[in-house]
């Protein structure tokens, strides 16, 4: 029987002559009722940029989340799971608690913060990505990656809130900086005029600010040590 070796470090390298971006766009979920979907999504807040039908057989109607890249599909006939079947559905924020306010504000139900049991990941809760135990509240540490809230759409399919405030490096490019909303981009100023107010004190001096926000907020999107 023949046997497939595998370079796993190759496998884990990415491609220098690689020439066609590879862009995630388009995740579809499974719904039951289109159009109870499609007002639960539009009470979230979310850009309708599609609803198109053809009779009674088929019809897609596509959201996408502020700020994100990437939509959402639902219809009648455009996929054969079953309606919320779909878990792990995971929005990224930079603000978990701005973000939980506005849903609730909005009138739907989302559940208060949590995070991870830290090497205990084997219990009672609906799993997520640090296992199937939820603590209460934030992450005490406030760690990037770490605090969750999630909530359901009217069939069940299960989306989460992560925070994240500072990626891990080479997850982004660090000359490639970029924002995908001015919400983002205002919670990076913020977080950078906190830390530079810190560096002040420690040097008992002022110094070129703008730069130092601009060296501060292209460290933290690219994962590298914050300047001090």
């Amino acid at each position: 029987m023949a046997t497939l070796e595998i370079d796993r470090e190759a496998g884990t390298r990415p491609s220098p002559s690689r020439s066609v971006d590879l862009k995630l766009e388009v995740v579809v979920i499974p719904v039951s009722d289109v159009d109870r979907a499609k007002a639960f999504y539009m009470r979230l807040g979310w850009r309708l940029d599609a609803d198109f039908s053809s009779g009674d057989d088929w019809r897609v109607i596509q959201f996408t989340p502020p700020g994100s890249a990437c939509s959402v599909i639902f219809g009648r006939n455009v996929t054969a799971a079953a309606p919320g079947s779909v878990r792990g559905l995971y929005l990224i924020v930079s603000d978990l608690e701005a973000a939980r306010q506005d849903l609730l504000g909005r009138g739907i139900a989302v559940s208060e913060p949590f995070h991870g049991g830290g090497d205990v990941h084997a219990g009672p809760d609906e799993p997520y990505l640090f296992g199937s135990i939820r603590v209460s509240g934030v992450d005490p540490k406030r760690g990037s990656y770490s605090s969750f809230a999630s909530f359901s759409d009217p069939d069940g399919n299960g989306w989460l809130f992560q925070e994240i405030t500072t990626r891990l490096p080479g997850r982004i490019e660090a000359d490639g900086t970029n924002f995908p909303s001015q919400t983002d981009l205002a919670a990076a100023l913020r977080r950078a005029a906190v830390a530079h107010g810190e560096h002040e004190k420690r040097t008992g001096g002022h110094d070129n600010w703008a730069a130092w926000y601009a060296d501060y907020i292209v460290r933290e999107q690219a994962g590298q040590p914050l300047p001090s």
